[in-house]
């Protein structure tokens, strides 16, 4: 019983601290979290503006009527845009020439961009950091000019690219009035500008790549088309798929190439990509409601791409 008191008192001292402290620890939290909200709060209000409200408002504008005629008391009307978006023909007709273009940029700019890294990348090229720095300069540029530009190059009379044509002889391309030969055009503009991203990422990714590797393979006698298809392009995977997966996004909702060129998809609306029809939709038309809904259709397409895209290249899975 005598021992029995220290130990008390001691317990009694513990709870009495305990006590006092609890309010200093909750005033702690309370100013954390306070800081946290701080931090966060302009992010938080930023994103909902800018992001949110938008993605929320257009999912509503597509399930309404809203148009020139209804466009102070347009209301739901359902999945009804949504309806009328897939049965009409010029729809698909302009998705499948969204389709060839996507497909034809990418694989310029892969092809491109990684032959040039390879390139740069050889011990003998002399001048790297003056070469590397030309290549990146049509990424680098504003878009807008660079589209500008070349739709001034492909000026029929006095564009370059049929007076370079002409020196060896080539017939003049009426390269904006004709419908084949202006979405040509457009490709070609695009892929100009593409190509120094995926470069710029197939350099990254070629530094990580051991020299090692390389060497055992000339001691084996391995051919430069050997070592390329063996070594450089297995290991250069996980870096360029997440880069094509990001230029298909970009290449299939590129409105400003398109529309700059064509001069909004002249010749008779020929040229014209999705994303494109659906500014046309919104703000020549102005079946806002039916173009929210094309939009919709556009981003649901581009989600499931890339949720499949990805899983069945196993982006995420490591090289080594």
């Amino acid at each position: 019983m005598l021992e029995a008191k220290p130990i008390t008192a001691g317990l009694e001292v513990q709870e009495r601290a305990a006590e006092d402290a609890a309010p200093v620890k909750t005033r702690e939290a309370r100013q954390r979290t306070f800081f946290l909200w701080g931090l966060l709060g302009p992010t938080v209000l930023i994103v909902l503006a800018v992001v949110a409200y938008p993605f929320v408002y257009n999912v509503v504008l597509s399930l309404s009527n809203m148009n020139i005629v209804h466009i102070r008391d347009w209301e739901v009307i359902g999945l009804q845009q949504y309806a009328s978006v897939l049965a009409e023909p010029a729809v698909w007709a302009v998705f499948f020439k969204t389709v060839v273009w996507t497909l034809v940029n990418i694989v310029f700019h892969v092809g491109l961009g990684v032959w040039l890294a390879v390139i740069l990348n050889k011990a003998f090229i002399v001048g790297k950091p003056a070469w590397r720095v030309l290549l990146i300069l049509p990424w680098a540029l504003p878009q807008y000019i660079t589209a500008l530009t070349w739709r001034g190059m492909f000026n029929y009379e006095y564009g370059a690219v049929n007076l370079i044509a002409g020196v060896f002889g080539a017939e003049p391309v009426a390269w904006l009035t004709s419908p084949l030969e202006a979405f040509v055009a457009v490709i070609l503009t695009n892929i100009w500008l593409g190509f120094p991203f995926m470069m710029v990422v197939a350099l990254g990714g070629l530094q990580s790549i051991p020299g090692e590797l390389y060497e055992a393979a000339d001691v084996d006698g391995a051919s430069e088309w050997t070592k390329f298809w063996q070594i450089t392009a297995p290991l250069l995977r996980p870096v360029m798929i997440p880069a094509i997966t990001l230029g298909i996004v970009w290449t299939f909702n590129n409105i400003n190439v398109v529309w700059l060129v064509s001069n909004g998809g002249e010749p008779n609306d020929q040229t014209h990509i999705l994303v494109s029809y659906v500014y046309e939709a919104a703000f020549s038309m102005y079946r806002f409601g039916w173009a929210a809904a094309l939009s919709m259709v556009i981003f649901g397409i581009l989600f499931l791409f890339t949720q499949v895209f990805l899983k069945r290249t196993n982006a995420t899975e490591a090289a080594y």
